[in-house]
């Protein structure tokens, strides 16, 4: 038993040391926050007459689980009802069950799963959307400015068909193509943890 008493506290010190030894081991992960100072989701689609808007309300996060570029996640969440276009008749069509239905589905999101590095500064976000709903996968094709600085934008696009996600009716008087192209300008900045690490 005197043995035994002797042990223990060795082998908890093994142990201590092993999960320390671990935990600086581990890879410590970039945190960004996004900012809506200066950042902006807008919207376009060809028509007779003028459709393209804003969203007032939504939330954006940037999250790594280590430096490499390519384990960041940004997922998007969108109000379906602060779309804003200037004119209430244009925001009440796209709110409803028509086209938007933000009574019945309040959200639009956009959920990354995978991040590809095409140039210096400039990636496709594979991931998924929902609208409506109903989801897809789609990808987001942008730029990054401020590389290397800790403080920067990422600028891009992302086209969508409409119809695929149940958005089949028209407005009155207004001929609408099927394509939706969705913009995003979002500002943020590291708060802690190291540079994030590209792969060109």
């Amino acid at each position: 038993m005197k043995w035994i008493a002797r042990a223990t506290p060795v082998a908890l010190f093994v142990t201590v040391l092993g999960l320390a030894a671990s935990a600086a081991r581990a890879p410590e992960a970039p945190v960004f926050v996004i900012t809506p100072e200066g950042s902006s989701i807008k919207f376009n689609v060809k028509a007779s007459v003028a459709i393209d808007g804003t969203f007032d309300k939504w939330n954006s996060t940037l999250t790594f689980t280590s430096p490499d570029v390519d384990t960041g996640v940004l997922d998007v969440e969108i109000q379906a009802d602060s779309v804003n276009t200037g004119s209430g008749m244009k925001d009440g069509k796209l709110k409803g069950k028509d086209f938007f239905d933000a009574k019945n589905a309040p959200l639009i999101t956009f959920k990354s799963t995978k991040i590809e590095q095409t140039g210096p500064n400039t990636f496709d976000l594979l991931g998924d959307f929902t609208i409506r709903g109903v989801t897809k996968p789609e990808k987001l094709t942008f730029t990054v400015t401020g590389r290397g600085t800790g403080e920067g934008a990422i600028t891009g696009t992302m086209a969508f068909d409409r119809k695929d996600y149940g958005m089949n009716s028209g407005i009155p008087f207004i001929k609408i193509a099927d394509r939706v192209e969705v913009t995003v300008d979002l500002h943020g900045k590291r708060v802690s943890g190291p540079a994030v690490v590209f792969k060109q």
